[in-house]
């Protein structure tokens, strides 16, 4: 994985270390199904943006970069939603107010101001693709999280992505399954990222922890060579 993927996965995943985009991260994931689709619609509206704001630096002034970067954005996030509407109007009418709210998702200002702004459009197309797809999988393993605690299952109502062919997807993981209330209401959102983060802050510590010995044995032969 080359250093730029995993910067954008990995080292500094928009919603595990720089804490982006909470509110649909959290709000949207009780299922796996509800974040997927919105990743997705995350995914379409980053890399869209990027390149349509790398097309236009060239003749964008500074003084109303921001105004035009919010126009744009929000005129993605429409188009986008009237699309959902259009051909998954019951993921739409599930997702609700949160898709509109895409347009006030910082990770994608973030990126359209600190990336895009000032890099060719292709590469801004992959870091938008890259950026969104981090953001994306966190996503998709809260809902997965939460959907099997809550409600012992695995893409359930996977048909609003899908059709029909998604009923083959949805699995019963634990039959007969009370159910686990906090992991469907929003504490079990924060419980998730949590472990989340603490798992990605664990690897972190072990990857540095091994680089130390390596260091320190350079350290000593870089006088002697």
């Amino acid at each position: 994985m080359s250093e730029f993927i995993r910067s954008r996965l990995l080292d500094n995943n928009a919603a595990l270390v720089q804490m982006l985009g909470l509110c649909p991260l959290l709000a949207v994931s009780n299922t796996a199904i509800n974040a997927m689709g919105m990743g997705l619609a995350t995914i379409s509206v980053v890399v869209i943006t990027n390149v349509l704001v790398s097309l236009i630096r060239p003749i964008t002034r500074k003084e109303i970069r921001i105004p035009l970067f919010v126009l744009l954005i929000a005129s993605v996030v429409t188009t986008l939603e009237m699309t959902m509407n259009a051909y998954f109007h019951e993921l739409y009418l599930t997702l609700g107010i949160f898709i509109p709210l895409i347009v006030t998702n910082c990770l994608i200002m973030a990126r359209a101001e600190a990336f895009a702004s000032k890099n060719n459009w292709w590469i801004s197309a992959k870091d938008g693709c890259f950026v969104g797809l981090g953001f994306a999988l966190v996503m998709m393993a809260i809902g997965i999280m939460r959907e099997l605690l809550g409600q012992g299952t695995l893409f359930s109502q996977a048909h609003l992505l899908f059709g029909e062919w998604g009923h083959h997807l949805e699995l019963t993981v634990i039959p007969d399954y009370a159910g686990f209330l906090v992991a469907v209401l929003p504490p079990g959102a924060f419980f998730a990222l949590a472990l989340l983060v603490a798992a990605k802050n664990k690897r972190d510590l072990h990857l540095a922890n091994e680089q130390k010995p390596q260091q320190q044995h350079e350290n000593t032969r870089a006088p002697n060579t």
